[in-house]
């Protein structure tokens, strides 16, 4: 997997990538990250990147040429002279909201380029004539796409075989849309994870579920899918209603909507 990251500010990038997972999966030669500085595709004395927005109003807006040379030097066209399919990302707070099944998504791909926004915005005609997709990664506004970027890889890189020590650790995550796994904490697709413990058995007064150190390998599956589905009944409700659950985590949502129904007529 290769990322071509196309920004303004390269030297944002140095700290992340050279530490933990975006360092490991680089090292290991299962995912290459190039940067691409903005500026260098300018032809201007003064590597112009941004222009006032026709109509007036506040900020800067990017301009179309340098991002749409960056893009165009990283397509290499084939023997034939056609040019491959390139996915070119554009991170904005207008894209689709960036979930765990689009990560899945471009784990699939050999090859992706993320476009950083910067300033008011991006000249439209990126959004509608160059990128591929358009991506957001909150409803909330960020003074650029490096941290946006930085998320998208990290969340990529780690679903690339080899990456993880673990190959089912993937697979065990919040939002993950494999299947229930032996240790039973990815349920269902669309579930948060269940919660985790680990040594001692007792903190301050805290003490591991007891099921957790029973060895009842059955219970301990059953348990945690109850859990995983309770914690996303508590915090994430609406994740429930696109979920692939089974028979059981069916039963365990009918019973918390009824206790919930209850507490309301109690109250």
């Amino acid at each position: 997997m290769t990322f071509d990251v196309i920004t303004i500010f390269p030297e944002f990038f140095s700290s992340i990538l050279g530490h933990g997972l975006l360092k490991r999966g680089s090292a290991g030669g299962h995912v290459s990250i190039r940067i691409h500085d903005l500026r260098d595709f300018t032809e201007d004395r003064h590597r112009t990147v941004d222009d006032r927005p026709f109509g007036g109003g506040p900020g800067m807006v990017l301009k179309p040429e340098p991002l749409f040379r960056a893009v165009e030097s990283l397509r290499q066209a084939t023997p034939d002279g056609s040019k491959p399919r390139l996915p070119v990302i554009l991170l904005s707070p207008q894209g689709r909201l960036f979930r765990q099944q689009a990560a899945e998504e471009m784990a699939r791909e050999s090859r992706i380029v993320l476009i950083c926004g910067r300033y008011e915005g991006v000249d439209e005609r990126v959004a509608t004539a160059l990128a591929t997709d358009e991506i957001s990664i909150g409803d909330y506004v960020l003074a650029g796409g490096e941290l946006a970027a930085a998320v998208v890889m990290e969340s990529v890189t780690r679903l690339l075989p080899g990456v993880l020590g673990n190959e089912d650790s993937p697979k065990q995550d919040s939002f993950s849309e494999a299947a229930a796994n032996e240790n039973g904490c990815s349920a269902a697709r669309g579930l948060l994870d269940c919660p985790h413990y680990t040594r001692p058995p007792e903190f301050r007064g805290l003490r591991v579920p007891e099921v957790l150190l029973s060895g009842d390998h059955g219970a301990i599956r059953r348990w945690r899918r109850r859990e995983a589905v309770t914690r996303t009944w508590r915090r994430r409700p609406e994740l429930l209603e696109q979920a692939a659950l089974d028979r059981e985590e069916i039963e365990v949502v009918a019973e918390l909507r009824q206790g919930a129904a209850r507490s309301g007529i109690e109250g």
